[in-house]
């Protein structure tokens, strides 16, 4: 049995863990440089809010899980995990909650300006001629990028950024994709428009209303094949129906291109470019897009790298012919991917005693907390150089 002085104690520890954890939030709050770039959270505040708000569920439900949230903004290794991941939050978020937007606040709905688009730019309907020739072969070839490395390679690209990518590479992609995806689900809102599919069973020019059901396309034959129901109900039940353009499949595979040609170089780009029209075609095939959504999800992906280049760190030095240099380069990428894992699995190294003393927090920052790996590799680069020109100095010597 507890006494009064044991549940006192624990309370004042609880007490002043509480407050630790608190002060650990407010502290680099009050000394950060606010710049524009932090507008960034004031967007996410508002669009949370919205959704908290249409999202039609009960209180016990969506308060915990805003509770929550806002609970893991407040240590400071948590934080850094979270921030970057707020915007990819809000994309899952809205888009789940699109289903709740009432038909009333929503735009009309446009059915035959993508193919007005399609035969006016190309001269006709693509996506019809493609899916005009089916076989269960070109079905599971289709599914494959559509149905499943489109929901895998994202997790698999950022395990490569974590393992191979330059220290301060991973927040710089969460936020790129996701405020990628969320500029999607919004233009798919505050533009909505028609897949192929509605052209294929109500024709293009039949008024659409936000009261009709989705439709699977040719992932319907896939079901088939599979003998599953798993796409038939989940594109039935869609919360944006109508939501052809930008595709974001599209947008998708050319951000994870990007970033693969960032970390990889020009060799990466036949797999990266093979993998993009792959999915183009799947897209297409099962009559969920037209070749307009697909450019135009391409250039979402375009200008959301344009912007997030800005914040990438620098690439590794390019091998020199000198084994010497060449050798000391692979040593000096092995220290920055041991920088990038140390910064995000946080080992014994890294000292959070908030009782202590606060040491001075970046994790407000666009860096998220990343700028002392980057001095660190700074420093190795330097090391290293020396030790390169101090080796070919001795050889002329020698010589």
């Amino acid at each position: 049995m507890l006494s009064v002085t044991n549940v006192n104690l624990r309370y004042r520890r609880m007490h002043k863990a509480t407050k630790a954890a608190v002060a650990s939030t407010i502290r680099p709050l009050k000394s950060h440089h606010y710049t524009l770039f932090d507008l960034q959270y004031l967007f996410l505040f508002v669009l949370f809010s919205f959704c908290y708000y249409i999202m039609d569920k009960p209180v016990w439900f969506k308060l915990p899980i805003a509770l929550g949230a806002v609970g893991l903004l407040i240590p400071r290794k948590t934080r850094q995990f979270m921030l970057p991941f707020l915007a990819i939050a809000a994309w899952l978020i809205l888009f789940y909650c699109c289903r709740y937007i009432p038909a009333a606040w929503r735009p009309h709905i446009f059915t035959s300006v993508l193919p007005a688009l399609e035969n006016i730019l190309y001269g006709g309907n693509i996506s019809e001629l493609l899916a005009e020739s089916t076989s269960p072969l070109k079905d599971l070839l289709a599914w494959m990028p559509y149905g499943v490395l489109h929901f895998a390679l994202p997790f698999i690209t950022a395990g490569l950024i974590v393992y191979f990518g330059p220290a301060g590479t991973l927040p710089v992609f969460a936020r790129t994709f996701g405020y990628m995806n969320l500029a999607g689900v919004l233009t798919q809102i505050l533009f909505p428009c028609a897949p192929p599919w509605y052209e294929t069973n109500y024709g293009a020019f039949e008024p659409a209303t936000y009261a009709m059901p989705g439709s699977p396309g040719g992932l319907a034959r896939v079901d088939d094949i599979l003998g599953t129901n798993m796409y038939k109900s989940t594109f039935t039940a869609s919360p944006l129906v109508f939501g052809a353009f930008p595709s974001l499949h599209s947008a998708c595979a050319w951000q994870l291109a990007f970033f693969l040609v960032f970390i990889f170089g020009p060799r990466s780009i036949p797999f990266a470019v093979g993998y993009v029209f792959w999915i183009w075609w799947a897209t297409m095939y099962l009559g969920h897009h037209y070749v307009v959504d697909l450019v135009g999800g391409a250039g979402f992906a375009v200008v959301a790298f344009f912007i997030g280049s800005f914040f990438l760190p620098s690439v590794l030095p390019p091998q020199h012919h000198n084994a010497k240099a060449s050798h000391a380069i692979h040593d000096l990428g092995d220290a920055m991917n041991h920088q990038e894992k140390q910064t995000l699995f946080n080992d014994s190294n890294d000292n959070d005693d908030d009782f202590v003393g606060f040491k001075k927090d970046t994790e407000w920052d666009l860096s998220e907390g990343y700028q002392a790996e980057e001095d660190v590799a700074e420093e190795i680069t330097d090391v290293v150089i020396v030790s390169v020109v101090q080796e070919v100095e001795e050889r002329k010597l020698l010589s």
